[in-house]
């Protein structure tokens, strides 16, 4: 019982608290991937390590087309995703 205390209190009062508010505003975050990627979307679920589920997701990334070409930037919409905690750098809420 004490354990799920401390643990219930990681969720709300430490680094972890930005992510369980969007999860209860309905928020959008920008999340900075390892992958040079980026992902614009609402979270809907997460754990301690940082995996998230995630809803109305834009992914965006830059490509090279030619060498010595300038990137093009490209981006898709996923309707549902996992992502998973070891390859997210940085996650930003986007301001009310």
């Amino acid at each position: 019982m004490e354990d799920e205390n401390i643990s219930r209190d990681k969720f709300e009062v430490g680094p972890l608290s930005l992510l369980t508010e969007c999860v209860r505003d309905n928020t959008q975050v920008l999340i900075s991937c390892r992958n040079n990627r980026k992902l614009l979307g609402r979270v809907r679920a997460f754990d301690r390590h940082c995996n998230l589920v995630m809803e109305s997701v834009r992914e965006m990334w830059p490509e090279l087309t030619k060498k010595g070409a300038t990137p093009i930037n490209r981006d898709r919409y996923i309707p549902k995703l996992f992502i998973r905690g070891d390859s997210v750098i940085m996650i930003l809420r986007n301001p009310k």
